[in-house]
């Protein structure tokens, strides 16, 4: 157990405007298992790599006798085609295969899996031998960068029990039951600062939650106080000049009697007068503490402005039919032809999905589910398909794949590409937490989570009768799933759609379809 102290830590990347951390304090333990969550674009993935040592920043960061550990490993193409084993030993040849195999073991996988190339496992198998190998290794403080991304439930599920069971780590997840199930601290990148909690992630929305309607309401009250307290002001000003002017006679029209002018009452009018010029610098005095308590609120108060859809109905209640539906690729040795014993990827599926129906496709990685919707969309190549799967003639569709690197140039060019109302695709950015200074950027600069927003902004903005959207979560912050969660619950379109986050699915699926 040791600590790992960030003192006075400020980092910008060259040639932008802002800085991603400006003297950030805080002290974490290296026996923690330790959450970190904050919207994309916040600096998770860049404080991981200024824990690494990849980039200069001033300040420091004190820690003694760890060692960081990056996942994902960084295993490159032409490595891939090695065996697994030879391509992680390149990585860590300090490495113990007795340990690698306890892990493993514990991940409920069968070391045999080391002896086969890399690029021939499947996405959860790289990520669970990474994820053995690193725990292995002795005197490190792993950094593990949304984990379960693309992996299908199971897999989650099997991640969750593993990491429940470690300690010494620090993990970037969206995934809010992984988070919950996982973790004993959380250290949250707020707006204007980062902050430690001994918390789960539920635990600490609620009470954010709470912290924030405390001070939204807090802040409304200051401002009607505000306003009191500078009407009082104003009025206790002009009576102090009257109060003062009729001591010298400045406010008398008509004639005055001698008495009113005599030494005495000009000794009580000018009490008077103080006393109204001391009203008012209290008066003062008083708005300016209320308006420094009202410059301490709403700094990290998390409003999430509410998205809008464009669903538009249709003439036909049954939009999407499958009978006896059968999927086989063609296998790579027989271009021309499949061979008999080719096999499906989806076999005998049928289903229907009707007018306002969610319906989420669920199953393990590589079931077919992605394949579907590809073939609902007529894109699906290399394939032989039998049976019936039947699209209504006329549907408009919005489409959200599941990678976005296909991304590039100006977010005014993609928009134009996609005959999108540039302004209203702006919007929708800027409701999905974008900044401003992000629109000046090229797509392939900004982060995953950026890009996915970028797809899910041109959705939101395209009238639709049906959308498809596969996987749109993956890199997505949890306050950008909880907009999305209730813009879909409010506007009740009709959906296909293949997603892990099992919290997400649970409100807004109206049934699911198990492969």
């Amino acid at each position: 157990m040791s600590l790992i102290t960030v003192k006075n830590l400020s980092f910008g990347y060259e040639n932008s405007c802002d800085m991603v951390f400006e003297n950030v304090n805080f002290q974490i333990d290296s026996s923690w298992k330790l959450g970190l969550t904050g919207r994309n674009g916040c600096g998770k993935t860049t404080f991981f790599r200024l824990l690494m040592g990849e980039y200069e920043y001033s300040g420091t960061i004190e820690c003694k006798k760890q060692q960081f550990q990056y996942f994902p490993l960084s295993v490159s193409e032409a490595d891939k085609k090695r065996l697994t084993l030879e391509c992680l030993e390149m990585l860590y040849p300090d490495y113990e295969l007795w340990k690698v195999c306890v892990e493993l073991n514990l991940l409920d996988m069968d070391a045999e899996l080391l002896y086969r190339p890399f690029e021939t496992l499947s996405y959860g198998e790289q990520t669970r031998a990474e994820l053995a190998f690193l725990f292995s290794l002795d005197y490190t403080f792993l950094l593990l960068d949304e984990p379960t991304n693309h992996l299908d439930q199971n897999s989650r599920e099997m991640i969750q029990k593993y990491l429940k069971k470690k300690e010494g780590f620090i993990l970037i997840s969206h995934d809010r039951s992984l988070l919950d199930a996982c973790i004993d601290h959380l250290l949250v990148i707020n707006r204007s600062n980062i902050e430690v909690y001994q918390s789960d992630f539920s635990t600490w929305w609620e009470n954010k939650q709470r912290q924030d309607a405390y001070e939204i309401k807090k802040n409304e009250q200051l401002k009607k106080e505000i306003g009191r307290l500078e009407q009082a002001a104003k009025q206790a000003s002009r009576w102090a000049e009257k109060t003062e002017g009729n001591k010298i006679g400045y406010y008398r029209k008509a004639a005055v009697n001698e008495h009113e002018r005599s030494i005495g009452n000009r000794d009580y009018l000018g009490e008077k007068s103080k006393r109204m010029q001391q009203r008012r610098k209290n008066l003062e005095s008083r708005k300016e503490k209320e308006l420094q308590e009202k410059q301490g609120l709403l700094k990290n108060v998390e409003e999430a402005a509410e998205l809008k859809m464009n669903p538009i109905p249709f003439h036909k209640k049954l939009y999407l039919e499958a009978k006896d539906f059968t999927v086989c690729y063609r296998q790579p040795e027989n271009e021309e032809n499949f061979s008999e014993d080719s096999s499906p990827i989806i076999q005998e599926l049928s289903f229907q999905l009707k007018e306002g129906e969610r319906l989420a496709l669920q199953g393990r990685n590589g079931c077919g589910k992605s394949t579907l919707l590809k073939a609902a969309l007529g894109e699906l190549s290399n394939a032989r398909c039998s049976g019936l799967l039947q699209l209504a003639g006329g549907l408009k569709i919005s489409y959200i794949p599941q990678s976005a690197g296909f991304l590039s140039g100006t977010l005014q060019e993609y928009a134009v590409k996609n005959g999108l109302d540039y302004t209203l695709f702006l919007t929708v950015l800027r409701q999905l937490d974008f900044e401003r200074i992000q629109f000046e950027k090229r797509m392939e600069d900004f982060s995953e989570g950026q890009k996915k927003k970028v797809l899910l902004a041109k959705s939101l903005c395209e009238p639709a009768n049906l959308y498809i959207w596969d996987e749109p979560l993956n890199y997505i912050d949890v306050f950008s799933r909880m907009q999305l969660e209730q813009v879909i619950c409010s506007y009740m379109p009709t959906m296909l759609l293949v997603e892990h986050d099992q919290t997400f699915i649970k409100k807004v699926a109206t049934r699911t379809l198990d492969f």
